[in-house]
């Protein structure tokens, strides 16, 4: 294969749309009103990287990666389409944004016809998910292929020793200069000096090369060599502990095997084996339960709910960035409850941001729009809105009129049914609805007997609400701080009316199930501590919201676990902020469709249950679990220091487990010098699991560092339940969450009952 072809390029060889890519054009990048700028973008023959070139000769022409590429939408669809451009349909039809999974500003563009727009739209869309849709060892060889081409620098499409030194650095490994020469020399059958064509396929099978796999393949190909489709059950059986048929390995074999002949023989060869390993078969994440395949007609409050805190950010709450790009990010990546701060604004419009401080404001209409566009892209299952009010009386009837408008018959506006529930409906009725979240002036019934009259047209304000006001001076003579509230705005609160909390005795007595309490997270974690119990028995029947300390300034995030654990339905992270505890946030909604819904565990649900996840004891919540890992060997690691070409990882491996204090643990494997191509570690580990229903995995691998913190090279989180016995590949995820799409781990499992 020569080094400037692109292998398959993802299928696309010929497409009429990849060409028009290649080929480029003109498009106007608006950055503000006055700020539009021609400039020529074009994606490069790798077909990955999209180059921007600018007509300053000074200048240093720019480009982007697809692989960072959130979101491509024709038309007046970000913020700045809308601030910038005339909302007038021939304008519209010219715009399109990319939206970038980093904190990169969106790229707003304008083309010079409708048809161009939509030419690139599909186009970029198109190589998209052709990329998306590459399973491993695709991934694999295009990166390989790429990183090939940076090193042939004169573009000869031949490889020379130096070239191919160059390279091997390049692929994140340090050999000596005689092990280069010698793979050279094993490689250079022409004796040309130089490496082409299949001389370079040659090199690219030798490095690649999995003497790993090799061993447990030889280890169950008992026929003539390879597998034949009862070796295969046998592995299937034996090692992945998969309760299969032979149908079931027939199936495999028809969808991995390359060679024809050994497909006819219902055999499955080393490369067919290698292919099951690198797709979802062969994944850890178990395939079964990838889509929605919880029971989703229970209460609502039966469920762990993915939700954001101050969603309106994008960065930090002091002085960061209000942008409704933040609820498109949140809502896409399955969260069903967001948050919205409310204060009065200019013009009789309210707004959202974070109240006393920095943050830029942003209308509330605006927030609403972009939620109507997206609360169900991603997921069916209901999105609650939780409302922080700070307006007056006339700003919160624009709120309601807004949230009426422009939600339309998604917004649920009267409990369903025709008379006074009692519990909770499930998600699975509330389907494509929007429940508010905030304070009510009366009960739920007066939306039965048409109750009118009104006791009280004030409520006392907590919450994050009070406090903020907590360190500001009380004026005299004023005890607490109340509120007034519009009826229009009451009357929405069906499910989730806010009422402040004293203790469980008082909430069992006085609340009624649609009556919720939001706890700050250090009042959530005492009481997850010393009265787990009840906590759990309280959130059988309520709804129960923890919030971050407004102490944490730069929207870093506490530990969801405990919460999880005392039952908590709604724990509010700040989605903005990459860190471990959104990683546990995401790995405990990974499962179930990513639908943002998450069944809790019987014994949470339970009203004779007695579990205590700080004080265990017998019941059907332990089923002790004896864990065995061992991590085998990664492959293609990312390089850290880009800047530095010299720079090689040394990467080790860790495994944390997440759950009740008694199952919490960490084990580490040693580190590997200059490799991150295809280090070993043959490292065993064995933990005990005592409540897996509760129990999440995270694997981490970072770089080795001796003097400074070890840098983080890829990582991930999966429930305890989700994980596939035997031999897997788990795949590696940025700090923010995005697939790095050549790496992965090589682990094996095993999950005995203790």
């Amino acid at each position: 294969m020569e080094v400037h072809e692109n292998p398959g390029r993802f299928g696309l060889e010929g497409d009429p749309d990849l060409q028009f890519l290649l080929k480029g054009g003109d498009l106007v990048k608006v950055k503000s009103a006055s700020w539009r700028k021609t400039r020529f973008f074009q994606l490069s023959e790798d077909c990955k990287t999209v180059r921007q070139q600018t007509s300053k000769k000074f200048k240093k022409d720019s480009s982007f990666t697809l692989e960072d590429v959130y979101s491509v939408r024709y038309g007046r669809q970000t913020e700045g389409m809308q601030k910038y451009t005339d909302s007038d349909s021939s304008v519209e039809a010219r715009c399109f944004s990319i939206v970038f999974k980093c904190r990169r500003s969106n790229l707003d563009l304008m083309a010079s016809s409708a048809e161009e727009a939509k030419r690139w739209v599909s186009g970029l869309q198109k190589v998209i998910n052709s990329m998306e849709n590459l399973n491993r060892l695709q991934n694999s060889e295009h990166w390989f292929y790429d990183c090939m081409r940076k090193a042939d620098k004169n573009a000869d499409n031949k490889m020379s020793l130096k070239e191919l030194k160059d390279f091997l650095r390049k692929i994140n490994i340090l050999v000596d200069d005689d092990y280069a020469e010698m793979l050279f020399k094993k490689c250079d059958t022409s004796h040309s000096g130089t490496l082409e064509g299949s001389e370079i396929k040659s090199f690219y099978n030798l490095l690649t090369h999995r003497q790993e796999v090799d061993v447990i393949y030889e280890k169950y190909a008992h026929t003539n060599g390879q597998m034949s489709s009862s070796d295969l059950l046998n592995f299937l059986h034996n090692e992945q502990r998969e309760p299969v048929s032979l149908d079931y390995a027939h199936e495999l074999i028809d969808k991995f095997e390359v060679d024809e002949i050994a497909k006819q023989n219902k055999h499955l060869s080393i490369d067919g084996f290698l292919m099951y390993l690198n797709h979802e078969e062969g994944s850890i994440f178990n395939p079964a339960h990838k889509a929605v395949y919880q029971d989703m007609h229970q209460p609502l409050n039966h469920y762990f709910i993915s939700s954001s805190h101050n969603t309106y950010l994008v960065e930090d709450q002091l002085k960061g960035p209000s942008s409704t790009e933040a609820y498109v990010k949140a809502l896409t990546k399955g969260c069903r409850c967001v948050e919205l701060d409310c204060w009065d604004g200019e013009n009789g419009e309210p707004v959202i941001y974070h109240g006393y401080t920095l943050t830029s404001k942003v209308l509330f209409k605006d927030v609403i729009k972009a939620i109507k566009d997206y609360a169900f892209k991603n997921s069916q299952y209901p999105v609650i809105l939780s409302l922080e009010n700070h307006c007056t009386i006339a700003q919160q009837k624009t709120m309601a009129h807004h949230l009426i408008s422009i939600l339309g018959s998604a917004l649920l506006t009267q409990p369903l049914g025709n008379n006074m529930p009692t519990a909770f409906p499930g998600p699975e009725e509330l389907k494509g609805r929007i429940l508010i979240k905030g304070k009510r002036l009366n009960q739920l019934d007066a939306a039965f007997n048409n109750n009118t009259t009104e006791d009280v047209d004030s409520v006392s304000e907590e919450d994050e609400a009070a406090e903020l006001k907590e360190d500001k001076p009380k004026p005299k003579g004023k005890t607490c701080n109340k509120i007034k509230l519009a009826k229009e705005l009451s009357d929405l609160v069906i499910y989730c009316k806010s009422v402040h909390f004293r203790n469980f005795e008082h909430s069992r007595d006085n609340q009624a199930f649609y009556e919720m309490a939001s706890f700050k997270e250090s009042k959530a974690m005492d009481l997850a501590e010393l009265s787990a119990m009840g906590f759990i028995h309280h959130n059988m029947d309520k709804l129960s919201r923890i919030y971050p300390a407004g102490s944490r300034t730069n929207s870093s995030n506490y530990n969801p676990v405990p919460l999880w654990n005392a039952g908590c339905q709604i724990v509010a992270l700040n989605f903005q902020t990459p860190c471990k505890e959104m990683d546990l946030n995401q790995a405990l909604f990974l499962p179930n469709g990513q639908c943002g819904y998450i069944l809790k565990p019987e014994f949470l649900r339970d009203p004779g249950s007695q579990f205590d996840p700080v004080k265990l004891t017998v019941g059907p919540w332990l089923k002790k679990k004896t864990l065995h890992i061992m991590i085998i060997s990664a492959q293609q690691l990312p390089k850290i220091n880009k800047d530095n070409q010299r720079s090689i990882v040394d990467p080790h491996v860790r495994v944390e487990i997440y759950g009740v204090p008694d199952d919490n643990a960490t084990k580490q494997t040693h580190h590997i010098v200059n490799n991150g191509f295809n280090p070993m570690w043959n490292t065993k580990f064995q933990f005990t699991v005592h409540v897996p229903d509760l129990a999440l995995v995270r694997f981490v691998v970072e770089d080795h560092d001796v003097a400074k913190q070890n840098d983080l090279v890829g990582l991930y989180t999966l429930p305890f339940n989700s994980m596939q016995n035997g031999y897997r590949h788990v795949p590696l995820l940025t700090k923010r969450g995005s697939l790095i799409p050549s790496a992965g781990l090589f682990v094996h499992i095993m999950v005995l009952d203790a």
